[in-house]
């Protein structure tokens, strides 16, 4: 029986209704030409494969999981586009894992969720090779500053290395204006294994029930 509300591909689908969506706008409005029309819908029918390859990334997600397993607190960031794909990850690690979870524009960072950076939270970014990367590797040295640990899904050519309180899982490719889609599936991907090294019902999250059986 579907009882649990944590769904993950509710909101997946939802993204990509909204791509086709304001694809059909910008090219009613004369915005978006027909061979730009074909380009983005040729990238849509590659998101199989790319949701593949990042599914292949799955071990490496179950190592970041225990150890947010043994943490109260996470915190996540996310500039531009990204942002919202921040808060679902720390929607669902709440929903599932029962941690407390922030979502927060990277860009806000010291204006309030600085002050709780410390070894003991963890930092979850959403690392995009976009126009706002220099910026987002600005706040994340703001974050090891504070002996912050930090943990970076990037894109390919982001040029993020892993080292010392900094954790890094490359995904295949650069997915340009898909990246949201593409983004969450990891963040789904950590808050479920959390879930599950926790030992709490990833089906039944306490508290919660769908919308459709209540008001």
């Amino acid at each position: 029986v579907e009882i649990g509300v944590a769904s993950t591909k509710a909101f997946t689908t939802q993204l990509a209704t909204l791509f086709l969506m304001t694809s059909a706008i910008a090219k009613e409005k004369g915005l978006l030409s027909e061979e730009e029309e074909k380009a983005r819908l040729k990238d849509m029918r590659h998101l199989p494969e790319a949701m593949r390859a990042i599914l292949e990334k799955e071990n490496e997600i179950k190592e970041w999981a225990s150890v947010f397993a043994q943490k109260n607190n996470a915190l996540f960031l996310g500039r531009g586009m990204h942002y919202p794909i921040a808060l679902e990850g720390a929607l669902k690690l709440k929903e599932i894992s029962y941690l407390h979870a922030e979502g927060y524009p990277a860009g806000e960072l010291k204006h309030g969720p600085l002050a709780l950076v410390d070894a003991e939270m963890p930092v979850v970014t959403v690392a995009p090779n976009d126009e706002l990367l220099e910026k987002l590797k600005g706040n994340m040295e703001e974050v090891r500053a504070r002996k912050g640990e930090l943990f970076v899904f990037s894109d390919q050519g982001c040029n993020i290395q892993p080292s010392e309180g900094m954790h890094v899982i490359q995904l295949p490719e650069n997915y340009a204006v898909l990246s949201p889609i593409l983004h969450v599936i990891p963040l789904q991907l950590l808050a479920y294994h959390t879930a599950i090294a926790k030992g709490t019902d990833v089906d039944k999250p306490r508290n919660l029930a769908k919308s459709v059986t209540t008001e």
